[in-house]
């Protein structure tokens, strides 16, 4: 049978086979050595209408345009600070280079202020040289920007100024070339490491089944619970595009710990699938204390003739109110499911707030069979 034969009955057989609850090994994992490389440049932005860098603070902007002016062969003879007129920011530059990249890709950027620019609304950014870790040029960035946003009004005292969105930030995009690429032979590969991005061990060996069911047994070894090593059949040596497309196309039922999420500023929280509570009694109930404090004017009948006249005081009318709301004892039996958990916790009658509290009470009791992660 042709080998174009054989890898569509593959693809089918994993079709047919997918459970309707499972992932892609392509959104669950990722190949080793296939991966994103970060790049960061320093430069400059010109064309500001006067919301740029000033002088205190702004000192390095001073020294990145001396050597620029010199580089361009134009002598100063002027005091260093009457550069700075306000119409030009210094930034940082940073963009990802992505796998596989070549000479002449396109990319977007991000500029950010590094200085006390007001905007960068309506700036250019100049040639900026965009480095690796190694130092190497991977590529160059130039172009004008995009804040998404305004900075309108005269300012000043009297506040008539409109901002929208974040003004020290904006990108280009696509205002990067790519001058240099990063080589990877995956031509080469005999064997594929699969990166699980949330390691577990009952999921890595799920994902080493799936690939031994379609390309034979032994084919994959789980080495840990974030990784599992994939040996290239005989039939993709030198196909290994459609050998790693046939992979992540793999699907597989994904497993992770019971956690508990917890937001305690915006008093969100997020309850994983595996949660369970053990047999256990709930109280909870809120005490309110309420102060009033209210000012009253005492003023004196008129006085009689020949007496003192009477003086007018403010008297203070403070009244004190407790309100306990009523809680009830709860006792919840040991769940089986998040359902269940989510229905015992809202008969207790509680806010979210109030959820972050019992949640955590329930952790120091034993009861909550989860991790328990505050953020």
């Amino acid at each position: 049978m042709p080998l174009k034969l054989i890898a569509a009955a593959m693809i089918a057989t994993v079709l047919t086979m997918a459970p309707a609850d499972a992932a892609r090994i392509k959104d669950v994992a990722m190949i080793e050595g296939v991966r994103e490389n970060q790049l960061i440049g320093y430069g400059l932005v010109v064309g500001l209408d006067r919301t740029g860098d000033q002088v205190i603070g702004g000192q390095f902007t001073i020294q990145a345009m001396m050597s620029m002016l010199n580089k361009m062969g134009i002598n100063l003879v002027i005091n260093p600070i009457q550069l700075l007129t306000r119409n030009i920011a210094s930034v940082m530059v940073t963009a990802k280079l992505p796998p596989f990249a070549k000479p002449g890709m396109p990319l977007d950027v991000v500029v950010s202020s590094m200085a006390n620019a007001k905007s960068l609304q309506g700036g250019t950014l100049l040639l900026t040289p965009l480095k690796a870790p190694n130092q190497q040029v991977y590529a160059v960035a130039q172009g004008p920007l995009s804040i998404g946003g305004f900075l309108g009004g005269t300012g000043g005292a009297g506040g008539n100024t409109v901002t929208k969105n974040h003004q020290a930030t904006g990108i280009v995009p696509g205002g990067a070339i790519v001058e240099k690429e990063i080589v990877v032979n995956i031509d080469t590969w005999e064997s594929v490491n699969v990166m699980l991005r949330q390691a577990d061990f009952t999921t890595a060996l799920r994902v080493s089944e799936a690939i031994d069911g379609v390309f034979g047994t032994g084919t994959a070894l789980p080495v840990n619970s974030g990784q599992i090593r994939s040996t290239v059949p005989a039939n993709f040596q030198g196909r290994i595009v459609q050998y790693l497309a046939t992979l992540e196309g793999l699907d597989v039922a994904v497993d992770v710990p019971a956690k508990v999420v917890v937001n305690e500023r915006t008093g969100t929280v997020v309850l994983g699938e595996h949660v369970r509570l053990s047999t256990c009694a709930i109280s909870h109930g809120n005490l309110s204390i309420s102060v009033k404090s209210t000012l009253n004017v005492s003023q004196p009948t008129a006085p009689i003739i020949g007496s003192s006249a009477g003086q007018t005081v403010v008297t203070p009318d403070v009244q004190t109110e407790i309100k306990e709301e009523p809680s009830r004892l709860l006792v919840v039996d040991e769940t089986v499911t998040l359902g269940e958990v989510v229905q015992a916790l809202n008969a207790v009658g509680v806010t979210p707030r109030d959820l972050v509290a019992i949640l955590s009470a329930l952790k120091a009791a034993g009861a909550l069979q989860a991790n328990l992660e505050i953020i």
